[in-house]
């Protein structure tokens, strides 16, 4: 793995970590960091609320990317604890639909080894709805 992607986990090992909100409510159990084409590095982390409103750390670091008007997204990962965890279907629905060229986004899915967002998700809804393959 190259320097650039340990130091991408370390980035969202350093925002995870849960903390109580009100309640039996938690938020950053899970945390992310991505880096875009242009090099900088974003981070977020998840909240778990009641009634299913919650969002993923990885939907966080996007929206943060978001704020800089940034879209193309390199690579990204999110960890829970020292455990690398993969995208959920809807974190990866988000990362393709914000920018096609995000199909080719290196997903780390363990300390050795990364994957392209196009092999876990291999039928993005952007291709249904415009009739592809």
């Amino acid at each position: 793995m190259q320097a650039s992607s340990l130091e991408l986990i370390a980035a969202a090992r350093a925002v995870c970590g849960a903390f109580a909100l009100d309640y039996d409510l938690s938020a950053g159990a899970v945390g992310a960091a991505l880096r875009t084409a242009a090099g900088r590095v974003y981070t977020g982390v998840s909240v778990e609320l009641g009634c299913g409103l919650g969002f993923c750390a990885e939907v966080a670091a996007i929206a943060d990317m978001l704020k800089h008007r940034e879209t193309r997204i390199v690579e990204i990962v999110a960890v829970k604890g020292e455990r690398i965890v993969p995208p959920c279907g809807r974190c990866r629905e988000t990362l393709a639909q914000i920018d096609p060229g995000n199909l080719d986004t290196r997903v780390i899915v363990a300390e050795d080894r990364d994957i392209a967002l196009r092999e876990l998700l291999p039928a993005p809804w952007t291709v249904a709805r415009k009739g592809g393959s």
